[in-house]
């Protein structure tokens, strides 16, 4: 297998396409379906943030899959889940499916997508459909997926950001969410500053389409965002970030043996990282590399004055015997 080339912590790398283009997934996953592994994400714009309703941190394609059967060399499959033109559907662009999350429900044979669903003009705020889980699904992990709505889980007072979903060693599914409840009195009034914001883990349906009432407040998890989950030796790991926008800073890591109990936060598992920017990217998932024994956890390096040439950073998860989680930036590995 090739290596995977990041170049310097500060640099922005082009990953290819097998047609010469950059690929564009941003805060998606990877996830091995029909002997290949399927890379997808949310498509930027090749635009600066500060665009207001053009910014490159919407979409006006939607989200997008490619294929590979060695991880590095990458094939596009397509669109799978189209916005519209229509500016009375849900789907009117430029909006945003931040972070999606595809997992396949073995009883009913379709593919799962949620993400957190921002309508036109993609901008973050707290009203309907501003600050919503978004949900698709589809009977190929590559076909067109249908939209079936939005929603919010626990309550609808609770406004969701950053979140991930997961499927856990038994086959249930979770999601884990950034959830802002805002001050009874003052609201927003002080730009998030005010009121809980923590992360939410909440166990879904049998079906994945829907939220039960169960759920946990992951107490040590108080303003941190960007979850990303992982298993090994009986430990559930969520590595996070905190919550400065676009600007990187130092990832915390959690870990639980059951994901509905309370967690233990155990600091940065970046090692060696004296800038304290988790090497200067934000982790987006993690996926177990089929047939082996690594994980692979996936950041990104986002360029905001052209989200376009944003920088995909893979890297090899530590499991440590203290029962901890390390990572180690390397400019170029090989499985």
């Amino acid at each position: 297998m090739r290596s995977f080339c990041h170049g310097e912590i500060n640099e922005f790398i082009d990953w290819l396409d097998t047609d010469g283009n950059i690929i564009n997934a941003s805060d998606g996953g990877v996830i091995f379906a029909d002997g290949k592994y399927h890379w997808y994400g949310m498509a930027f714009r090749p635009l600066p943030m500060n665009g207001g309703p053009c910014g490159g941190q919407m979409t006006d394609i939607g989200v997008v899959m490619y294929e590979s059967c060695d991880l590095l060399n990458w094939k596009y499959e397509g669109v799978i889940l189209e916005v519209s033109t229509d500016p009375k559907s849900e789907l009117y662009a430029p909006l945003r499916f931040e972070r999606p999350k595809i997992i396949y429900n073995e009883k009913t044979k379709q593919y799962v997508l949620w993400c957190h669903y921002v309508k036109y003009p993609g901008n973050h705020g707290n009203g309907i459909g501003e600050c919503d889980m978004g949900l698709a699904v589809c009977d190929k992990i590559n076909g067109k997926y249908k939209w079936l709505g939005f929603k919010r889980p626990i309550d609808n007072y609770g406004w969701v950001r950053d979140m991930t979903v997961y499927k856990d060693i038994n086959k249930v599914a979770y999601l884990i969410y950034d959830r802002h409840t805002p001050d009874p009195i003052l609201g927003d009034k002080t730009g998030g500053l005010q009121g809980d914001r923590c992360l939410y883990v909440v166990k879904l349906s049998d079906d994945y389409l829907s939220f039960t009432n169960e759920y946990k407040r992951i107490s040590s998890a108080y303003y941190r965002e960007a979850p990303v989950v992982v298993y090994k030796d009986g430990y559930y790991h969520i590595v996070t970030s905190g919550l400065t926008g676009w600007a990187t800073n130092q990832a915390i890591a959690f870990r639980t043996k059951r994901l509905l109990d309370e967690w233990e936060k155990i600091g940065d598992p970046c090692v060696d990282d004296i800038t304290h920017t988790t090497f200067n990217t934000q982790g987006t998932n993690a996926f177990l590399v089929d047939g082996t024994d690594t994980h692979i956890i996936m950041l990104e390096r986002h360029n905001t004055s052209n989200f376009l040439k944003s920088s995909y950073i893979w890297l090899p998860i530590e499991f440590n015997e203290d029962n901890t989680v390390s990572l180690r930036y390397k400019k170029e590995w090989k499985i």
